[in-house]
């Protein structure tokens, strides 16, 4: 499997752009063997229907874990699939931070969107104080362990995860490549120790952008990125899986 290349526009975004991106990324994706995901806006997903004969994949940037009910303003996994997506972030640090969401509620969600085929992308990291208290790779272990140990086995291959740092997210600041390495190597331990058929995916995300994204993708356990605000820019986002592929 090729690299895979998560880009998460969280509430930004708009059709010229999703149009202004496809064209630039398109043409990289056979060639080069990357896997091109978009997490849009729940809005933009209807769009994407005008683009049938495009390799890039599609996911919806949270999902609920019920069917159907009173939840104004919530998605389900059944609604994200019937608009294109054959993926969905789960527990993004921004939905643990501004709306609660529990390693629990991760958990239910990433079991509705396994229980219809959704490919569920669980995010897991640390803040600044976990980190500086020595607590890294306890936390992000206990997030995934939470996941893995809830879903049914055979379903877990489906999973990607990927490890995005609180304190590097929109910040500027960037685990550093060793850093990524020891935090994806710790999960991929875990993840075999848990469920021993399971060869864990593992992204990184954390202010990623075409300067370092080679680098990172250099490391042995760094399967591919999350991007956010570096996917926002049409040629900079096609820089960016330039590197990626470069990488293979």
């Amino acid at each position: 499997m090729g690299p895979l290349v998560v880009a998460n526009w969280k509430m930004n975004g708009s059709e010229q752009l999703l149009q202004a991106v496809v064209q630039q990324v398109e043409g990289l994706i056979g060639p080069t063997g990357i896997k091109v995901v978009l997490a849009l806006p729940a809005p933009y997903l209807s769009l994407t229907k005008g683009f049938d004969d495009t390799q890039i994949e599609w996911a919806g940037q949270n999902v609920h874990w019920l069917k159907s009910g009173a939840y104004t303003g919530e998605v389900s996994a059944s609604m994200l699939l019937e608009l294109g997506a054959g993926w969905s972030l789960v527990g993004h640090s921004e939905r643990r931070q501004y709306c609660a969401e529990t390693d629990e509620m991760v958990l239910e969600k990433t079991k509705a969107c396994l229980a219809l085929g959704l490919r569920p992308i669980v995010c897991v990291g640390e803040n600044l104080q976990e980190r500086q208290a020595g607590k890294a790779l306890e936390v992000v272990c206990r997030q995934l362990l939470g996941v893995l140990k809830g879903v049914p086995r055979d379903l877990a291959p489906l999973i990607v995860v990927a490890y995005e740092p609180v304190w590097a997210i929109g910040t500027g600041e960037e685990a550093s490549p060793e850093i990524a390495q020891e935090v994806h190597a710790a999960l991929k331990r875990a993840a075999r120790k848990e469920i021993d058929t399971v060869a864990l995916r593992v992204l990184y995300g954390g202010s990623v952008n075409a300067d370092n994204a080679a680098v990172l993708m250099s490391m042995p356990d760094v399967d591919g990125v999350l991007v956010g605000g570096a996917s926002l820019d049409a040629l900079g986002f096609r820089r960016l899986c330039e590197q990626v592929a470069g990488s293979v």
